[in-house]
Formats: C-alpha cells, sequence, structure tokens
C-alpha cells in the first residue's frame, strides 16, 4: 500500500536533471590523416544537474535548445579528440545558469570496425 501522508514543502528536497539523449551531429573532429578536414558522424548525450529544485518557468531551467546549439557550434571546429570536444562542452554547459553538473556522453559510430567507441566525462562545481 501506497504512503499517501503529504510531503511537507520545508522538508522536500529535489534534485532536477535536464536531458538531450542522442543527438546526432558531423563534427570536424579526428587525429588521423584521413580524419581531418572530414566531418564525422558523432553521437551526443548531456544531462545537466540544476541547482533549483523546483522548476515554475523557464528561468528555472534549461532549454533544451540551448544545449544542442551549444553541441552543434563545437562540431563546427576542429577538435582532435572526442575527450577534448566532451571537456568543452561541459565547461560551457556549467557556464549556464543554474548548472552545478554536466555529465556528456559521445559516441563515435565509425572509430571501430566493430564495436561502438565513446567517452564520458563529469563535471561539478
Amino acid at each position: 500500500m501506497a504512503d499517501t501522508t503529504p510531503i511537507d514543502p520545508t522538508q522536500a528536497h529535489c534534485l532536477t536533471s535536464v536531458r538531450v539523449r542522442d543527438l546526432p551531429l558531423l563534427a570536424d573532429i579526428g587525429i588521423n590523416p584521413d580524419e581531418i578536414g572530414r566531418r564525422q558522424p558523432l553521437v551526443i548525450t548531456v544531462e545537466l544537474k540544476l541547482s533549483s529544485g523546483r522548476v515554475d518557468g523557464i528561468e528555472n531551467t534549461v532549454d533544451y535548445r540551448r544545449i544542442a546549439q551549444a553541441a552543434e557550434d563545437l562540431a563546427s571546429v576542429h577538435i582532435p579528440l572526442i575527450e577534448t570536444f566532451a571537456y568543452r562542452l561541459g565547461e560551457q554547459l556549467l557556464s549556464f545558469r543554474g548548472v552545478v553538473e554536466a555529465k556528456i556522453s559521445i559516441d563515435k559510430p565509425f572509430a571501430l570496425t566493430r564495436g561502438l567507441a565513446g567517452v564520458e566525462i563529469c563535471l561539478s562545481r
């Protein structure tokens, strides 16, 4: 049987996460001669933890489109490693108002003949 006791708002703690999952991008990325100057597919997942608990308006959260745009803007600049791409994206997202943690996962679908290569980083303040 479920507990139906009302939540005391002064005792409640809420942690809000905002996610963008499986965002496909073509990025200027790579260190091998055959990769440089050629856009390659990446698949990006971002999860942001916000300092504000309850979200009642857009001013208390991060617009998903801003997350996607930050990743797209970064994809237009040559970055040798996906680790560096993830770190730079995380730094940028941490600068958004209210963001206290940024978890970035990047997969590079064609880096290996078999399998899926990728990285995940987590930055917090």
